[in-house]
């Protein structure tokens, strides 16, 4: 397949990466000539200097001769607008990073306009799987479908369990409520279970349901979600805001600490549920008044890695054995 990647950013070489190993006819669009000449001599791609919002560019790169565009530049309005070129030049499919929150209840109707293949937000994924991880810490794997709607949770069935010994029709009776155990594994064996399937301890299950659905399946099978009821996240950007979103519809009260005045002031209006703190998240005296020796979930999103490190570090060393 030909794909024209326009932003050659970390998202950008990965994609690029991944579309090369796959052996696709790869063209890299970015302003930055050093950074195109550098990705053209590692990996097998065509490489273009100049805007990807270009009718002429878009031209110049073969687009008449292109089935997908992406555009991930570290604009949002560019990569709509190429996408937009990209379909007045003839490319079929194209798909667009678009991470600003402004835009984050109007993707539906931009996909459709616009008539893109696909919105890529990473910032939400990455919150979402967070916020996943939270309400069901339990659970050994969690995957969504249906756009979050539905969700796949795995679980081991333990000595003792309600489920040990049971088939499925007698579950279905004691639960009463909507959710499919569509697979087991037990030992090197993958089973698809009928109704008179029995569960038996080591077995490895597969559920489907809603979110609300798999909270009220755990709590009658006597398996503790244990959600967590509180949480601090460190950094205020992108992903912290969208994290403190959905923690906040799920009921979890949500500390944010973030250094700049005017983002603090920001999120305060965008989030007036949660409690924003102006301070710095590395200073260990900020996190005891704030309530870290206490706290059940911590999230370091400085965009730093450095003090990311130095925020787990100190969670550690005031909640020995908890895994921040």
């Amino acid at each position: 397949m030909k794909i024209i990647v326009v932003g050659c950013g970390k998202v950008g070489i990965s994609i690029i990466e991944q579309l090369s190993l796959e052996k696709h006819d790869v063209t890299v669009i970015d302003f930055k000539a050093d950074i195109v000449t550098d990705i053209s001599n590692r990996f097998d791609v065509m490489g273009y200097v100049g805007n990807g919002a270009s009718a002429a560019t878009l031209s110049e790169a073969g687009a008449s001769e292109t089935e997908l565009l992406i555009a991930v530049t570290d604009s949002d309005e560019i990569n709509l607008l190429c996408c937009l070129f990209a379909k007045k030049a003839g490319i079929k499919s194209t798909i667009a990073r678009v991470r600003d929150p402004r835009y984050s209840e109007e993707v539906s109707f931009i996909k459709e306009e616009l008539g893109l293949s696909l919105i890529l937000n990473p910032d939400y994924d990455a919150a979402r799987e967070i916020a996943r991880l939270m309400r069901f810490p339990s659970a050994d794997k969690i995957d969504t479908f249906a756009k979050g709607r539905v969700e796949l949770l795995k679980f081991e069935v333990l000595e003792g369990s309600l489920l040990e010994g049971k088939s499925l029709i007698e579950i279905g009776k004691i639960v009463s409520t909507e959710v499919l155990i569509c697979a087991v594994s037990r030992g090197d064996e993958v089973i698809i279970p009928n109704g008179v399937f029995r569960l038996e301890k080591g077995d490895m299950i597969n559920v489907i349901a809603s979110s609300q659905a798999a909270r009220v399946f755990c709590k009658k099978i006597g398996v503790e979600t244990h959600q967590v009821k509180d949480c601090i996240i460190a950094g205020g950007g992108r992903t912290a805001f969208y994290l403190a979103q959905q923690l906040l519809l799920s009921g979890v009260a949500v500390k944010i600490i973030e250094s700049d005045r005017a983002r603090c002031e920001s999120l305060a209006e965008q989030l007036p549920k949660a409690t924003v703190i102006c301070g710095d998240a590395t200073n260990q005296e900020i996190l005891l008044e704030e309530g870290i020796e206490q706290a059940e979930g911590f999230v370091s999103l400085t965009g730093m890695e450095a003090a990311a490190k130095s925020h787990c570090y100190m969670r550690r060393c005031h909640k020995p054995g908890d895994t921040p």
